[in-house]
């Protein structure tokens, strides 16, 4: 009698140890994040099975078969998941398991409500709701050709390797460069009429020039314009990113009046060169505000000088940035800093040609060059609130 009582707790035990490793796996995977999406894979449903079975070598105690649904047939971030399926299976602190991923797409029914859940959770463009965390940057200029859309790259490429979940608009629709930079050649995911951003060096972007091609002229005004930005907005899955930036056309058009009213709690950052006729024309962009329910979060001075066999030649001229700031104070009421002075450098070129921001090194990691330094100490003025340039000061660089 007590060998048949031996035997039936051994069965249990056989029994239930598979449904607590079937359980437990499941609430780990539950911490793995789908990178488009931005929310846990159990959550949306990704996850429909997992079997436990005893493993057929000594290799391993149990061979887990976890069976994956993803959004779409051939989803371009399935590696990436998968990988992280397996990393979260083959870690497991209580017994050797070896994963195997059976992958399959979700049926239009399932991705339907999927999609129809999300958007509405969100509703409409998640940006403009009362209380929302993400700070938002329009990054504007009074004229062409001062280095604006590279600044934003940069600046965009800094906060995501510093950590920041970070998002960037092309808001520049006339003249969108920002694939370009970032080195992207695909177009966004279309989940059922909710698009993915691409997401590239660690940024998630979207732009016209992903739909329209980098070879074709765009002709819009008006109300045209403005619904793409709401585009942008409302139909982008954008998650709850820190940080989102626009780099916007220059001058005082269209566009800069629908991000204004978009986004009222956007701030903007307006770019300059130090000589006389650019930075005039600056000021023009920044007394939008004027007008505008959004302030003026501070200047940038580009191509402030150009370092050659250690001394910084002045190539066009210098005080602009101050110039602009010191202007903006006056008219505006409110105290309007010089950001941070850049200087004209090839790299910014050259690597922007290559796809690649000129902050980052090959691997995406961020370089230890002085410009690099500068981005970084830009980025922590605006997340973390501190005075423009406390680190160069403290170091007695100007």
């Amino acid at each position: 009698m007590e060998q048949v009582e031996h035997r039936k707790e051994g069965t249990r035990n056989l029994e239930e140890l598979p449904r607590r490793i079937k359980g437990e796996v499941y609430e780990r995977l539950s911490r793995v994040i789908d990178p488009e999406l931005g929310r846990s894979i159990t959550d949306l449903g990704m996850i429909t099975d997992i079997i436990v079975e005893p493993a057929r070598d000594a290799q391993a105690d149990y061979e887990v078969t976890v069976r994956v649904e993803l959004t779409i047939k051939g989803c371009p971030l399935s590696t990436t998941i998968t990988n992280q399926i397996n990393g979260t299976v083959t870690s497991y602190p209580r017994a050797r398991l070896r994963p195997h991923i059976d992958v399959s797409s979700m049926s239009r029914e399932k991705l339907d409500n999927l999609v129809a859940d999300l958007k509405a959770a969100r509703r409409s463009n998640p940006f403009s709701k009362p209380g929302v965390g993400t700070r938002i940057f329009a990054i504007a200029s009074g004229k062409g050709g001062v280095g604006k859309s590279s600044v934003t790259v940069n600046l965009a490429a800094t906060l995501a390797a510093l950590g920041y979940d970070t998002a960037a608009i092309d808001a520049d629709i006339y003249g969108f460069s920002l694939p370009g930079l970032f080195g992207v050649h695909s177009r966004p995911t279309n989940l059922h009429g909710m698009l993915m951003p691409v997401t590239a060096w660690g940024v998630k972007l979207i732009s016209i020039g992903m739909f329209a091609g980098s070879d074709r002229a765009i002709l819009w005004r008006g109300p045209r314009l403005q619904r793409s930005l709401e585009q942008f907005l409302s139909d982008v899955w954008w998650g709850d990113p820190d940080v989102l930036l626009l780099d916007l056309a220059p001058g005082t058009g269209d566009m800069a009046l629908s991000v204004a009213q978009a986004l009222p709690n956007s701030r903007l950052i307006v770019v300059t060169t130090p000589q006389p006729s650019a930075s005039q024309v600056a000021v023009r962009s920044g007394l939008v505000a004027l007008q505008l329910p959004t302030k003026v979060q501070g200047v940038i001075e580009n191509m402030s000088w150009y370092e050659h066999n250690g001394e910084r030649l002045r190539i066009f001229g210098q005080g602009g940035g101050q110039r602009v700031a010191d202007q903006l104070t006056r008219d505006l009421g409110y105290q309007v800093p010089l950001l941070e002075q850049l200087p004209l450098q090839t790299d910014l070129r050259e690597s922007g040609e290559s796809g690649r921001p000129a902050v980052l090194r090959p691997d995406g990691s961020l370089d230890d060059s002085p410009l690099t330094k500068r981005f970084v100490d830009l980025a922590k003025t605006l997340m973390e609130g501190s005075e423009p340039g406390d680190a160069r000061r403290a170091a007695g660089e100007d």
